[in-house]
Formats: C-alpha cells, sequence, structure tokens
C-alpha cells in the first residue's frame, strides 16, 4: 500500500505544490504513479484539496491533524490502511521513482521503518513503515511531538544506502523545480 502526503501550506512554493505541473502531469500524480509501479495496489493522498486531486483520478482521505506536518499525515495513512506495510511519500518528489522505492521496500524486513539515506540525513518523506510503528509514534504525537526523527527514537530504524539522490529530491520552492515544469504550474 501507499501514500501521498500532500497537506502541507506548500507556503515557501507560493502555490499547492502536489498540482504543480513537471513534464505536463501534477506531482501528486507523478508520485502516486510511482508507487503504483512500485507494486502499491491502493495508493491514497492523504490531505490536500480534496476536489481538485479527486479529479486527477486519485483517492483522497482527510488528514487526521491538518496543520501538524508529516507525523500527522504518516498516522492518518496508517489509520486508513489496513496493509501491514506502507509506504509513504511527500507529493513533491520531483522524481519519484518505483527502483528506489522498492529498494527502501526489501531493506524493510523486521524493522519498524526503512528510511534512505543520502547527504548525510535520512529523507523520511520517501519512508516505508510496518504496521507495528503505529501506536508508538501516535503516542509520541500525543505527547506533543511532531519531528518524525524524533517520534521514531523507541522504534527499529534500519537506513538504506544507494538510493539515487534524485528519486529523493524535493521542491519546497520554485526554484528548486526542474526546468522541464509546465507553464500552468506557476499559475
Amino acid at each position: 500500500m501507499g501514500a501521498v502526503l500532500a497537506g502541507g501550506s506548500s507556503s515557501r512554493m507560493g502555490r499547492d505544490k502536489a498540482l504543480v505541473e513537471v513534464a505536463g502531469e501534477p506531482l501528486v500524480k507523478r508520485v502516486a504513479r510511482a508507487l503504483t509501479a512500485a507494486g502499491a495496489q491502493r495508493v491514497v493522498v492523504i490531505g490536500g484539496d480534496r476536489r481538485r486531486i479527486e479529479t486527477l483520478g486519485l483517492e483522497v482521505v482527510a488528514d487526521r491533524f491538518p496543520g501538524e506536518g508529516p507525523l500527522g499525515g504518516v498516522l492518518t495513512a496508517m489509520s486508513a490502511m489496513d496493509a501491514a506495510v506502507i509506504a509513504v511519500l511527500a507529493t513533491d518528489l520531483v522524481t519519484p521513482d518505483p527502483a528506489a522505492i522498492l529498494r527502501v521496500l526489501e531493506a524493510l524486513t523486521s524493522h519498524d521503518v526503512a528510511v534512505p539515506v543520502a547527504g548525510g540525513r535520512r529523507h523520511f518523506h520517501h519512508a516505508v513503515w510496518q504496521r507495528s510503528a503505529h501506536d508508538p509514534l501516535e503516542s509520541a504525537f500525543h505527547r506533543g511531538e511532531r519531528a518524525i526523527k524524533r517520534a521514531i527514537r523507541t522504534l527499529s530504524v534500519v537506513e538504506v544506502e544507494g538510493v539515487a539522490p534524485e528519486a529523493l529530491a524535493d521542491a519546497d520552492t520554485p526554484d528548486e523545480l526542474p526546468p522541464e515544469v509546465s507553464p500552468r504550474a506557476v499559475r
């Protein structure tokens, strides 16, 4: 199963990142397509502009914790799906790659979460989670934690090396978008 987190405010982008088009396709659709190509039998979008995202043919689940960051989105995804394993990716991945998703998934084995590492940091916007992570994450959330990197302290984490950096690249600002961005993306 797969989930795309699309509930952020996109304030640095200046418009809804999920709907920014790269090579003629909205980012949210590109990420959902990559999850499907990696084998996800069901893909949901967490948060975002429900009406506009549904017109793209995607299933939207309302974020249980709007405005509370990616940890709330991960918890919403886990609550919305009954799968034992869920790949959760950010909507602003510019070049999502099914092979990168599979690499992280295959590393999960008996751990609670598999997270790619590149550039000296963990990329939680491209992680694969076991259902076993839900309760500890939810407990951390209800204690006031909002940062995934701190909420996972009690979880078994496997770091995945060798994921192509371009598969992890996200775009928070217009300057981080590739040159082939559709003209409609700047409206």
